[in-house]
């Protein structure tokens, strides 16, 4: 997989290689998570932007289109990975997606809905491009979780969603629904919401409550569904559980090196705290600065 070629700008939305944040564990992930269902498939990945994900599912796929409205993204992808003769890139809304009927297997949509004011219109442009037995795979933000509780605004997002509101509109036009979970922390974790058997294990307890443990991820900041006509179209791909680590390990560091300064500025307040104590219990002359002192003794 290539990349690079004249890197487009962060905006503080569309996903970059190389932004550093959380941003780079939850976005990755989604693409590795997706990657096991594009083995073989014709791929379309709707908003592809900088087309990162659309390449990287291309290693196992049969083709993989990505399609994303800034054009600016779409020659930028073009350039960076050119090299993959199974990807190709088109410009186009989520609102007209430019490929014929029933033309992939595979539709994947992340983070992408909520940015849409027609979200049943593009939920009817997925079902038309997508084979009677073919899967999408889409994610999008837990309001609950990502705003609410938060108390956080995303200004580029037009109508974030409810669990109960995407599972409507989802079901309008896709009968059958695996539900993940994703939640970022020094890795990224998506977890299966049915009951198990499913592959992995999931250990989510505290110190306080050992044998609590939930089958559940509790608290996803975001949801990831796959759906299709056909129960039979998700059963060739088991849940799992998904771990997503980075080997370089920055988020931690991250962490360490803002621990150290938060401790460290800390520990100077304390100190100067000590000293303002100091200088109020002294007597009232005491307390005058040097240059005062010096005034007065001339």
């Amino acid at each position: 997989m290539t990349g690079d070629a004249s890197a487009l700008p962060f905006t503080g939305e569309r996903f970059i290689p190389g932004t550093r944040g959380e941003i780079w564990i939850e976005h990755w992930h989604r693409y590795h998570f997706a990657s096991r269902w594009s083995a073989g498939r014709r791929v379309l990945d709707i908003a592809c932007g900088e087309g990162y994900g659309s390449a990287l599912l291309a290693r196992n796929a049969a083709q993989v289109t990505g399609v994303d409205v800034s054009l600016e993204a779409i020659e930028h992808a073009r350039q960076a990975y050119s090299a993959l003769r199974n990807l190709e890139f088109r410009d186009g809304s989520c609102a007209r997606i430019p490929l014929p009927d029933a033309s992939v297997e595979l539709v994947v949509s992340f983070e992408t809905v909520e940015h849409i004011e027609g979200q049943a219109a593009f939920l009817e442009e997925i079902a038309r491009v997508l084979t009677p037995d073919g899967v999408l795979l889409m994610s999008c933000p837990n309001k609950e979780e990502y705003s609410d509780k938060r108390g956080f605004t995303n200004e580029f997002h037009v109508k974030e969603l409810y669990r109960d509101e995407l599972d409507t509109l989802i079901r309008s036009r896709f009968a059958h629904l695996d539900w993940y979970g994703q939640r970022p922390t020094f890795y990224s974790i998506i977890a299966p919401e049915r009951p198990a058997p499913w592959a992995g294990q999931l250990i989510e307890v505290t110190e306080q409550q050992p044998d609590s443990s939930s089958a559940r991820l509790s608290n996803p900041v975001y949801f990831l569904v796959a759906a299709s006509r056909e129960r039979a179209a998700l059963q060739p791909v088991a849940p799992a559980l998904s771990v997503l680590a980075d080997r370089g390990d920055w988020v931690y560091r991250d962490y360490v090196s803002v621990m150290k300064d938060l401790n460290h500025h800390a520990a100077l307040n304390k100190q100067l705290q000590a000293r303002l104590s100091q200088q109020e219990a002294a007597p009232k002359e005491e307390r005058a600065p040097a240059w005062w002192k010096r005034w007065l003794g001339r």
